[in-house]
């Protein structure tokens, strides 16, 4: 039995493009499936049809060949059967099914080299570790960083190619980037060990780079710090990472932020934290004192009289500035009362006459105590 035109088994034009071909095959394929068709030989022959006539017209080369010499052209191609009846026509198209029927609900199917085009490799993402001062995070700045990564050849424009050289199919896959081997009923397909996947060849490498297309390079880039980032912060630089292999895309650069341990302050978010030392004589009689700021001024802090060890001053707006917002934190003073050390003996009778005139007002939370304590041993 002769066998029909493969425009005709398709029912497109002998013109149609590949987005026609790939529609009309996809709905034949569909509706013809074996899985939809179970016990249907009928479904089953055209099914194979569909596919010999699909696997034949997508590929330039192969159409080429059959719009000029027909079924002829592949008569002397390769033998038929096979386990079940299924010849190589139905088994080397296996893949397409999955990958021509069930692609698009999959991310866009698995790209191939030759017509198509081998899908150019995104360079990797890098990751650059950038410590900041706290004065950094709270006035904001930009900062010149020194990046080894690896940029697009300039010789070859990134192509991999010798500059005047160009590129051929390859030989191993014919330009599909991809080969398979049959094995039974079983299709097992695999990436072009020759080509990488490219489905093309260069005739000559480039001398600068090796054939990458790209190079180690230091790259000198600003960063712009905000103004309250935090330490943890991610800063994403876009296409700043590596370049893709052959031309193919940059990926990101990620700077990760991190904050040095400040000598007097710690943040927690927009609120900054210091503790200050204070003499006994200054928590009881009151007084004040200034505390260095991070905008380079200096605040006055008063200090209440009869001031409790780890009471908190609050100095409203001397915080850190909240990142990409006009709200500022506030800035908590502890006040640590200091008991004198090394007294003189002038100094030591005046705390013994104090402590005789020393009553329970002057010390109300352990004289309180004292008190309580002194009824539990009583009782």
């Amino acid at each position: 039995m002769s066998k029909r035109d493969f425009y005709e088994v398709l029912g497109v034009q002998k013109g149609a493009d590949d987005a026609a071909l790939k529609s009309a095959y996809r709905k034949l394929a569909m509706q013809h499936h074996p899985d939809r068709n179970p016990g249907n030989a009928e479904a089953e022959a055209r099914f194979k049809e569909i596919n010999e006539a699909y696997d034949t017209l997508k590929d330039g080369q192969k159409r080429a060949a059959y719009d000029r010499f027909g079924h002829a052209a592949f008569e002397n191609g390769g033998g038929r059967g096979g386990p079940g009846g299924f010849g190589p026509e139905f088994t080397s198209s296996m893949s397409d099914i999955f990958d021509d029927i069930f692609g698009d609900f999959m991310g866009g199917g698995r790209g191939r080299g030759g017509g198509g085009g081998a899908a150019k490799l995104r360079g990797s993402d890098l990751r650059y570790n950038l410590e900041i001062s706290l004065e950094e995070s709270f006035e904001g700045r930009t900062v010149e960083i020194d990046v080894p990564t690896l940029v697009g050849c300039t010789t070859c424009d990134g192509s991999g190619a010798k500059p005047g050289t160009g590129t051929h199919t390859c030989r191993q896959c014919n330009g599909h980037g991809k080969v398979r081997a049959a094995q039974g009923f079983f299709t097992i397909e695999r990436t072009c060990p020759v080509c990488q996947g490219r489905g093309q060849m260069m005739d000559q490498p480039c001398t600068d780079c090796g054939g990458q297309g790209r190079r180690q390079e230091n790259r000198k880039l600003s960063v712009d710090i905000p103004k309250g980032i935090e330490d943890g912060t991610r800063i994403r630089l876009a296409n700043e990472g590596e370049a893709g292999l052959r031309g193919g895309p940059p990926g990101d650069l990620y700077i990760f932020i991190s904050i040095r341990p400040h000598d007097l302050f710690q943040r927690d978010a927009a609120d900054l934290y210091a503790r200050v030392p204070i003499a006994m004589t200054t928590a009881a009689l009151g007084g004040e004192f200034e505390v260095p700021t991070l905008d380079g001024a200096r605040a006055k802090v008063k200090v209440a009289a009869g001031t409790q060890p780890g009471q908190r001053v609050r100095l409203k707006g001397k915080g850190m500035p909240v990142l990409r917002s006009k709200d500022v934190g506030d800035l908590y003073v502890q006040l640590d009362i200091e008991t004198p050390q090394a007294l003189s003996r002038r100094q030591r009778e005046l705390l013994e006459e104090f402590a005789k005139l020393e009553t329970e007002e002057n010390s109300p939370t352990s004289g309180g105590f004292f008190t309580k304590l002194k009824k539990m041993f009583e009782a």
